[in-house]
């Protein structure tokens, strides 16, 4: 692991107490203010176990001093107790630090466009995707997010063919955006007299949600806009206006269709949100593979062809394929319980990230 220098540290340290004296001198402009609040609000975590490798470093080097040169022999066997103590707290807290200090996702704080389409499967795979929406339903729910549909298309027998909804709150893409990928589930359908089991999949994609800042669209310019009437199942919910709108972007050739809402005027807006979403998606997996060199993380590689996770109905277990990790919990994890899951690869994305920088 990379040890921080006490340099480093003492920078650390140094920064944060200057910027909460730029705070308590009541000099700042309005806007000035909220640049300096934003960045104490960053870096008072990473002073915090800054301060705290430092205090274990100083008071292992007393003890240490003390288990070699005092004289009673009582005092020295227990300093070098107390010192074996704390050189086994140190590594811990040393990575703590070093983990802080990992180059942050700029877009982990952002909302998030969920995205699940059914795969192979059929009827099936249609009903699990409605499984994995209400999964991750239940698990925005538990941490306080906001859940709001963009579009959906329904099967016929229940679940979804695809469903897109934006998904708002604290941290939101730092805890979904490990969950891209193919969903692989193996059960006994309903429909199934034999009592075999079939196996089906579907494909989740989550995006951070961008905005105008971040996207430059010239619509005169980019953007071919098409509206017609909404397609669905006949009679009083066929739209007898020209309400469906599909947006073309020209340079990248993405294609947005939006047809939920009544109003045309809501369907555009809907269909633009979505498509600087993926367009903000498309330069950063471009600046990101430039940055890698096209390696691949153990983890976090989104690829959506890549087969991630497995739900076994009749062992009632989850395994992730990453990090091979099996949880003998499914019905809790479909409840929408998933942070042991999603913190195991936190964790295993860090440790990556860690040995990169040792490499």
């Amino acid at each position: 692991m990379t040890t921080i220098s006490a340099e480093r540290i003492a920078q650390i340290e140094a920064r944060r107490d200057e910027l909460q004296a730029l705070m308590a001198s009541g000099e700042l402009a309005a806007d000035r203010f909220v640049q300096v609040s934003k960045e104490y609000a960053e870096l008072e975590p990473v002073a915090a176990a800054a301060g705290e490798v430092r205090r274990l470093r100083a008071e292992l080097n007393v003890l240490a001093d003390l288990a070699e040169r005092e004289p009673d022999a009582e005092m020295r066997a227990m300093a070098a107790e107390e010192a074996d103590a704390v050189r086994a707290q140190l590594p811990g807290a040393e990575r703590e630090l070093a983990v802080k200090l990992l180059p942050r996702d700029a877009a982990d704080e952002r909302p998030a466009m969920l995205e699940i389409r059914a795969g192979t499967g059929g009827d099936e795979a249609a009903l699990f995707a409605g499984d994995l929406f209400r999964m991750y339903q239940r698990y925005a729910e538990g941490r306080g997010w906001r859940v709001e549909p963009i579009s959906a298309s329904a099967a016929e027998l229940g679940g979804y063919k695809e469903v897109v909804a934006s998904v708002t709150g604290q941290g939101v893409f730092a805890r979904l955006k490990f969950e891209s990928g193919v969903h692989r589930v193996q059960r006994v359908p309903a429909t199934e007299s034999g009592g075999r089991i079939h196996t089906s999949a579907a494909t989740v994609a989550v995006l951070p949600e961008a905005e105008d800042v971040d996207v430059q669209i010239d619509e005169a310019k980019d953007l071919r806009i098409d509206v017609y009437r909404s397609s669905g199942p006949g009679g009083q919910s066929v739209n007898t206006t020209d309400s469906a709108v599909r947006i073309t972007h020209l340079p990248s050739g993405l294609v947005v269709i939006q047809q939920d809402e009544k109003s045309q005027h809501k369907n555009k807006a809907k269909a633009l949100k979505v498509l600087r979403t993926r367009l903000y998606e498309l330069e950063r997996e471009r600046l990101a593979s430039e940055r890698a060199g096209a390696r691949k993380s153990m983890v976090g590689s989104g690829d959506r062809s890549e087969r991630i996770r497995t739900y076994n109905f009749p062992q009632g277990r989850v395994t992730d394929h990453r990090i091979n990790l099996t949880l003998h919990r499914l019905p809790e994890i479909l409840e929408g319980n998933m942070d042991e899951l999603i913190d195991a690869l936190i964790a295993e994305d860090q440790a990556e990230k860690l040995a990169n920088l040792n490499g």
